[in-house]
């Protein structure tokens, strides 16, 4: 249904009027100031709650920064608006969608099958922090081998950084990035250099700053989800409010042109109608994919351990999997049990993964918590993936931003791993059955930190953060290490320092990360959707991990990778004795070859094939 350009949901209003402002974009930045109105246009019920206004706006308005009063109160933003240069708090901008010369009509996006997924933050990237400083790593991306570029949240949100998942102006593109213009010139040129490009969105909360939507109408519940109050997805009302949803979606599809959507968190989408909003989602997805012919991902973070996520939809009028129809989910299973089985780390969640059992598990299976129980929830979790997921569904990953990033410290795995065991964490990843995913940084074993970094202007919010992020870790003894998320420096301590790359181990360690991509794009057998041709063993006392992939019977694989994990150098196994090597590395660099005592070496791994 078309509506009027400033249309807008308010259904319990009774005074709807929209206003205009004369200060020019970046002119407002104080959250106690309300902006000055320079002209006021009454509006009118349109049905369905939505307001228009009463007469055709004035075209020298076209530009103007815009925004509404609610029964007298405000101004307050667009709920749906577009661009937001004076911050969440400010006026809305008109963004003309159309304007853009896209050069991307050839292109048809990416599967998940044989992807290889890159995770970038926008603001800690580069030194810049932009969009167009992000393209001139483009090349980088390409030569390492990645398909597709995943973008962490680049919603307008209050402050002038931070890491996205507070946002509020779900539909503006923060102007600290460069707005929607450098969004679209950055997926262009994503396009024209071959890669996808997923963005990550937030539907099950809303940042602690800046929302306005309860001003227009039941947009939230009372119902938490421990980030704040969580959608109104099943109540009175609540059909505008999946609908603001599924339009979002569709704008980053349409509008943006991007190729898929990671899904923050959809346990927390707190849901009970019939058809849940994500399977709405898919279906929306799967017929706006076919009507603009191209491949369009939908990824969802799931804590479930539910298959449903990721299963197909039953055909409309007929029995079938029942599914939601996602392409695909993330699976922290994988990374903790990697984590553990390098580090011996054993806290927290990461107590269930102690076994290297747990590693061959993950790698044979998928999931790990499959219906077992969970000693860190304190009741039995998950239940097993089924015959009908193929391998690329679930994307995992031996990093990311919250596996990082929710360490008091933000360190990474270069902070307490050697060069062979890093060697070995990618070896698992690139290798292995799933897709997999880097975090920006992790292929050169970057040594900058990621930690947690807000820029909130409220004092009161502003200490609030500061003091629960210290109580979060005062019972693990580092709450005095945990950095202070307001200051300035947490931000730039977590930037990347790209000249590190060329150096030493860093340098090694990237060889090794465009190799093993490499091998991953050539060796059929690494990418086979059929989990069944994996298979993972482990020698829990002497800590060796072998998988073998391309299995057919009860033969060796026609891939096979050895991991020395432990202290102990391992001899090559007679059955793959012959096999030549495809790549390998060990604590001191890489392996030109088997070494001469026929054995992997302790913190290293070889990946050997058949022919």
């Amino acid at each position: 249904m078309s509506r009027d350009r400033y249309a807008v949901w308010a259904p319990h209003a009774t005074r709807m009027e929209l206003v205009f402002t004369d200060h020019e974009p970046g002119a407002v930045h104080d959250a106690a100031d309300r902006w000055a109105v320079a002209a006021v246009a009454p509006m009118v019920p349109a049905g369905a709650g939505w307001w228009e206004p009463e007469a055709p706006v004035e075209e020298r308005y076209a530009s103007a920064g815009y925004g509404y009063r609610v029964d007298g109160e405000g101004p307050f933003p667009d709920p749906r608006s577009r661009s937001q240069p004076d911050t969440v708090h400010g006026p809305s901008r008109r963004v003309d969608a159309d304007g853009f010369a896209w050069r991307d009509g050839d292109w048809s996006g990416r599967d998940l099958r044989g992807a290889v997924l890159y995770e970038l933050h926008v603001g800690t990237f580069t030194d810049e922090g932009t969009l167009a400083a992000a393209a001139g790593k483009l090349e980088h991306l390409v030569a390492l081998g990645v398909t597709h570029v995943e973008l962490l949240p680049v919603n307008s949100f209050a402050g002038g950084h931070n890491w996205g998942y507070d946002g509020v102006g779900w539909y503006a593109v923060d102007a600290s990035y460069g707005g929607p213009g450098a969004y679209r010139r950055f997926v262009d040129d994503c396009h024209a250099a071959g890669l996808a490009v997923i963005q990550d969105v937030v539907y099950n909360h809303l940042g602690p700053s800046g929302n306005y939507l309860p001003r227009f109408g039941p947009y939230l519940t009372e119902r938490s989800t421990g980030w704040g109050s969580g959608l109104n997805l099943d109540g009175e009302d609540s059909d505008e409010v999946r609908r603001y949803i599924l339009d979002n979606a569709r704008m980053w599809f349409e509008e943006y042109h991007v190729d898929g959507l990671r899904l923050d968190a959809v346990h927390a989408l707190q849901d009970t109608r019939a058809v849940h909003v994500l399977e709405e989602l898919a279906a929306e997805t799967d017929a706006l994919s076919a009507a603009l012919g191209r491949q369009l991902v939908l990824v969802a973070e799931s804590d479930l351990n539910d298959p449903r996520l990721i299963t197909p939809r039953a055909a409309p009028g007929r029995d079938g999997a029942g599914g939601y129809g996602l392409t695909g989910q993330w699976s922290d299973d994988f990374h903790h049990a990697v984590h553990v089985a390098l580090t011996g780390e054993t806290d927290g969640y990461y107590a269930d993964f102690g076994p290297l059992s747990a590693l061959s598990k993950v790698l044979n299976h998928g999931f790990f918590h499959d219906g077992s129980y969970s000693s860190f929830r304190g009741r039995h979790h998950g239940r097993p993936l089924g015959d009908q997921v193929p391998a690329e569904a679930l994307v995992v990953f031996a990093q990311n931003h919250d596996q990082v990033g929710n360490r008091a410290t933000g360190d990474r795995l270069t902070a307490t791993l050697d060069e062979g065991q890093l060697a070995i964490a990618a070896a698992l990843l690139l290798a292995g059955p799933f897709t997999p995913m880097l975090f920006m940084g992790e292929e050169w074993a970057a040594s900058t930190p990621w930690q947690f970094f807000t820029a909130h202007r409220e004092p009161d919010l502003a200490r609030a953060v500061t003091e629960g992020r210290r109580r979060e870790f005062e019972r693990m003894a580092w709450g005095e290490d945990v950095p202070d998320p307001q200051a300035v420096q947490t931000l730039t301590d977590s930037t990347l320092r790209w000249d590190e790359a060329a150096t030493g181990r860093h340098a090694r360690l990237l060889e090794l990360h465009r190799t093993l991509i490499r091998v991953r794009a050539e060796r059929p057998e690494l990418t086979d959707p059929d989990r069944a041709t994996t298979r993972a063993t482990v020698n829990k006392e002497r800590q060796w991990v072998r998988m073998d992939r391309g299995v057919t019977g009860d033969g060796p694989g026609v891939v096979v990778l050895l991991a020395a994990l432990g202290s102990e150098p391992w001899p090559v196994p007679e059955d793959v004795g012959g096999y030549r090597l495809l790549a390998g590395h060990g604590p001191d660099g890489p392996l030109t070859g088997i070494p001469a005592d026929g054995s992997v070496p302790s913190h290293g791994f070889v990946l050997l094939s058949r022919g």
